[in-house]
């Protein structure tokens, strides 16, 4: 479980007691057209392409898994080991953990020390 901000938790409730149709189901999200059932997998990645289509934002991974691939990246820009990047987003793996976890290879170079005793690149 992650904290959840506030101003998440407010859209939330307000989609659930304003925008959202009563329903016989206990997710949260589902399908706008019948039979409304909770989102599946597929639909999420269907809705976070076409979002990128719309923004015209063209990525390698261009499905609901940039969004993985994204909050791994922001974590650790933030300072966030990834220990707990690997925690957030359930690797058991770190190998895992490192290929969604994109280092900033501009930033790392301003923060890299030299190595003693030989010259900088």
């Amino acid at each position: 479980m992650l904290p959840l901000p506030q101003e998440v938790g407010n859209a939330i409730l307000l989609y659930l007691n304003e925008g959202r149709p009563s329903l016989k189901v206990s997710e949260v999200f589902t399908t706008v057209l019948a039979p409304v059932r909770a989102l599946t997998r597929a639909a999420v990645t269907h809705i976070v392409r076409s979002a990128l289509r719309r923004c015209g934002i063209k990525a390698p991974i261009n499905g609901a898994h940039v969004l993985r691939h994204s909050a791994a990246t922001t974590m650790l820009r933030n300072g966030a080991s990834l220990a707990s990047i690997s925690a957030v987003l359930r690797h058991r793996s770190p190998k895992t953990t490192a290929h969604y976890a994109k280092v900033d290879f501009g930033l790392l170079s301003e923060i890299a020390q030299p190595w003693p005793e030989v010259p900088s690149c």
